[in-house]
């Protein structure tokens, strides 16, 4: 992690789990993190807890990843703040329970927006800045085991998360569609996807939480395996981490 010391990362969605260990993790790294959430009271908590000589490495900052508006005001600020953005892990997300044949098609576009295009509109700013700068960064995307199979169907159980593996899918050729570019544009810009199984999380339903019981992963998992992602050497790329808890059947 030497090269990333003092750099400048991008968390989304750090008020809560995954991106709360990230965040914690990459500061903890030696980064400087600027932590974008709605709810920025809790990233604002969370800088609390940290060692009091990086509490003020970690930087808490409003935005809604769906709002092309939110993300152009945030970005905007961050790049006037510090100047530059050398990692970004685009983690927001968002699943609505419900099923596809009669859910309210509001909330379907609020996943689809905040999970896909929440994605696109944070990487075109983080990117952006890498290639003014021509410096290799790293675009980190937490996917979703949802984004390359969907959920075992069971007679018992009927089916909640709706649009959430499609959104997931499509995250999956977004990484693959960065990869493509940042090649063809001559860039050193590496992207990782990491797709975790069932993790103990705010956004688990109910009905999964109970099918898996004591299966879960923990948030620290996620963010050791961005840790290490991003510590790779220069001619390493991490495509694509798939992690699952022991014994899940999903």
């Amino acid at each position: 992690m030497d090269r990333w010391q003092n750099r400048l990362a991008v968390v989304t969605g750090a008020s809560s789990g995954i991106g709360s260990a990230i965040a914690v993790d990459l500061v903890k790294a030696g980064l400087t993190v600027v932590g974008l959430a709605r709810r920025v009271e809790r990233v604002k908590e969370l800088q609390q807890r940290l060692p009091a000589a990086r509490k003020d490495k970690l930087v808490a900052l409003y935005c809604d990843v769906g709002s092309e508006s939110s993300v152009t005001e945030a970005f905007d600020w961050i790049i006037q703040k510090f100047g530059a953005i050398d990692i970004l892990v685009n983690n927001a997300g968002t699943l609505q329970s419900g099923q596809l044949v009669d859910m309210n098609p509001a909330l379907m576009q609020q996943v689809i927006q905040t999970n896909i295009m929440g994605v696109v509109l944070c990487t075109q700013r983080a990117v952006r800045s890498m290639r003014e700068r021509k410096f290799d960064g790293h675009v980190v995307i937490i996917n979703s085991i949802l984004g390359h199979k969907t959920m075992t169907a069971r007679e018992d159980v009927l089916p909640d998360v709706n649009v959430y593996p499609p959104s997931k899918h499509a995250v999956t050729a977004l990484t693959e569609g960065y990869r493509q570019e940042f090649l063809a544009l001559g860039t050193r810009i590496k992207v990782t996807s990491i797709s975790p199984g069932v993790v103990d999380t705010e956004i688990l339903p109910d009905s999964i939480r109970d099918a898996i019981s004591g299966r879960m992963l923990h948030s620290a998992d996620i963010a050791q395996a961005v840790l290490y992602a991003v510590g790779t050497p220069p001619h390493v790329q991490v495509h694509e981490i798939i992690i699952k808890p022991m014994g899940e059947t999903l």
